[in-house]
Order: C-alpha cells, then structure tokens, then sequence
C-alpha cells in the first residue's frame, strides 16, 4: 500500500489513509500529536486498545506513569489475543521505540496480518501547543522534548521496517481514512 492524496474540496488536497480489515494500525507520535483524537474518529471504540486508558482503569489515571509498566503488559495480552482473531486493532501509544515496534510487527506477523503506520510528524511547537491544551493529561514540557528528539529517531527509521503501508501526517494535513 502505498501513501497517496485524493481530492478533497476544490484546490485542496487529503492524506488517503486505507486500512485493510483486519490490521494491526500502530499510531506513532509524541504526546500531543493527535493519535487519540484520530483514533477515535476513525475506529470503533472496541478497536483502539489505548495506554492512557489502560493507565486510567488501573490507577483511576490516564497521566499515572507508575502504571505505565502494567499498562503495556496488559495492552501487548489484548492486542496479541485481537490480532490472534484477526480483528482490526489500533495500538493508541507513542510506539516511538523501535523494539516496541517490533514487537508488535511480530506478533501480527504471526497472525499473517497487515501493519499499517500512521506517524504523525508535527512541528515541535503543535506537540507541546496540542499538550497544553489535554485536558487532565498534561505531560510535562522536558518528556514532550525527548519524545520529539525520539520521533526523529522514529521517522528515520520506519520506512526500512516493513510495513504493509506507513501514512505520515504532518501538519495542516487533512485525512481521509478508506476502512475498505
């Protein structure tokens, strides 16, 4: 798959982003890049298997990072037991570190499904702006920053990865998502 533009209004263009049914859609980006609010205009809300909410239902917290750890193993049982099922799953996370990416191309490689990637490539100033304004789940300045330095990590090296299909949203994009 490959990442394209369709026409969206006169003299404007859209980010088609398609999904195959199933996959295993990892959204990677800094903590305000938007990954939720995609997420959630997208997917169904069974599909989107997100670390802020998994962090809430385990310390009443979607900011409690001394949840983090658990947040995960339970993330990595539900997307494993989804993709097992070959459902459609949405991994709502930073996924800015390469072994965690692997991890998950694993285990949809065992399933013989599809990982598409949507990154969400922003200017330094929407991340932490975006930030700001959550509401309850205000990051720190300094974890913004170094999440940005590993996005730039991230960037160079996804393309060499081996995904069925990497989309980069980068600001001011507009999206259309073919869920065909």
């Amino acid at each position: 798959m490959a990442q394209g533009r369709i026409p969206r209004v006169e003299g404007e263009q859209a980010l088609l982003i398609r999904i195959p049914d199933p996959a295993l859609v990892l959204l990677i980006g800094p903590t305000g890049s938007g990954k939720s609010t995609f997420a959630a205009a997208n997917f169904k809300p069974l599909e989107i298997v997100s670390t802020d909410h998994l962090r809430g239902l385990l310390s009443n917290d979607p900011a409690d990072q001394a949840a983090t750890a658990d947040a995960f193993r339970i993330l990595n049982l539900i997307v494993t037991g989804r993709v097992a099922r070959r459902l459609t799953t949405v991994i709502d996370a930073t996924s800015l570190l390469a072994p965690n990416r692997t991890r998950y191309r694993r285990i949809a490689a065992a399933h013989g499904v599809p990982v598409v990637v949507v990154a969400f490539d922003l200017a330094a100033h929407t991340y932490h702006a975006r930030n700001r304004g959550r509401y309850g789940r205000v990051v720190d300045d300094d974890v913004v920053e170094r999440q940005i330095e590993q996005m730039t990590k991230a960037m160079a090296a996804l393309r060499s990865e081996g995904y069925a299909a990497l989309h980069v949203v980068r600001d001011g994009d507009q999206i259309a998502v073919d869920r065909s």
